[in-house]
């Protein structure tokens, strides 16, 4: 077979080695055309991008970085308390046999709210009036036989005794009596019973409570700085000095209709807390604020100059701190650390590590890496300012 193979080639004047070694040469030579013509297409593709064998530009928004001066503002968490909150207590001790107001109601001042029971104390009464009777009817006789010389002046100067003592006794019983019914030392808003019918009520600080009374206009609403709060304030502390606006924030985030003022300022920081302690006085005309209540204050005081502002959502928080990112002159992102303040509606306030005209990436934030070349397009910052979207700043 072979060599009919090997006479057939002969025959024709061509090997049968020499006939497949040029086809296969062929093959080669098309494949490499082929190759040659694709990395020229590639080429050109990425020649008209702009930038030879590397990926297209991002294209991204940017803000530039313009100096302002804003008004210092702080949030701080609060509760409300009653300006003045008066104990309930007893005088006397007894059975209590019953509430006589209705809790949670305003009461006025001279206002009956307990009755304790008054039987053993009308007991007493009666027995110290007849005393006080009888040593009175004593010194006037023995007044008499003095004055006759009759009898010593020590027996004279006894009655009387006897019977200043006796009038004084009086006096308490009277009292005593007048105390079994718990009348309200001032005007406000009432507090739940502390005993109920039945209770045996005594005279020791344990068993004397018997409510509390609020009164809640004006209402105080107390809060504490800490240290992260007062580092944002000029010369890092609150100066009693300076004008200082004070507005309360509802829960519903609304601000309170009734501005307020500062009727106290801590001069030392409380070791328990870590905070200067501070209060702040409201109008409550509708007693729409309750003691008790949490609620946030905001303090405007002095002024934040050459700070900038960077949408929140521009801003990277890390283990480091914060950061942004800004563009370079040939247009190469470089990761930027930022020391912040607080927030200001839908922004970040900046306190430093901008230059005035940096331009600050704001979207696309996820997709860049150090050093890649973006396509960035200036927009205007939106300053738009909401008191629900304000909070302290870390």
């Amino acid at each position: 077979m072979s060599q009919a193979v090997s006479t057939m080639g002969s025959r024709h004047g061509v090997g049968f080695d020499t006939l497949f070694g040029k086809r296969a040469r062929l093959r080669v030579l098309s494949s490499a055309i082929g190759c040659g013509v694709l990395c020229a297409w590639l080429s050109a593709v990425a020649f008209a991008q702009g930038a030879p064998g590397a990926p297209p530009a991002l294209p991204v928004s940017v803000i530039e970085a313009t100096p302002i001066t804003l008004p210092n503002i702080l949030e701080i968490t609060a509760q409300a308390e009653g300006a003045k909150e008066t104990e309930v207590r007893a005088r006397v001790g007894g059975i209590l046999v019953q509430r006589l107001y209705e809790e949670g109601s305003t009461v006025t001042a001279g206002q009956p709210l307990f009755q304790i029971d008054p039987e053993p104390f009308k007991n007493a009464l009666d027995e110290s009036q007849a005393r006080a009777k009888q040593t009175a009817r004593e010194a006037a006789r023995l007044k008499g036989l003095f004055s006759q010389q009759a009898v010593s002046r020590k027996e004279f100067d006894d009655a009387t005794s006897a019977n200043e003592v006796a009038q004084a006794n009086l006096k308490t019983a009277q009292l005593n009596l007048a105390w079994t019914t718990v009348t309200a030392p001032v005007s406000g808003l009432s507090g739940r019973a502390q005993r109920s019918e039945g209770n045996v009520i005594t005279t020791a600080i344990d068993g004397s409570l018997l409510t509390s009374i609020y009164q809640i206009n004006p209402i105080w609403v107390r809060f504490g700085l800490s240290a992260s709060d007062t580092s944002q304030l000029p010369d890092g502390r609150l100066d009693p000095a300076q004008k200082t606006e004070v507005a309360l924030l509802l829960p519903n985030g609304k601000v309170y209709e009734q501005p307020g003022k500062i009727n106290f300022l801590s001069m030392f920081i409380d070791p328990k807390l870590g905070t200067q302690q501070m209060r702040a006085e409201f109008p409550n005309p509708r007693n729409q604020i309750l003691p008790g209540q949490f609620l946030k204050i905001r303090l405007t005081t002095g002024k934040q100059e050459n700070v900038f502002l960077v949408p929140q959502a521009a801003v990277i928080q890390n283990e480091r701190g914060f950061m942004v990112w800004t563009i370079g002159a040939d247009n190469k992102v470089v990761p930027t650390p930022l020391k912040m303040g607080t927030w200001l509606g839908k922004n970040w306030i900046v306190q430093s590590g901008l230059k005035p005209g940096d331009r600050v990436v704001i979207d696309q934030i996820i997709k860049i890496r150090p050093g890649a070349v973006v396509a960035p397009t200036l927009v205007p910052l939106d300053t738009t300012t909401t008191a629900a979207n304000a909070r302290d700043g870390k």
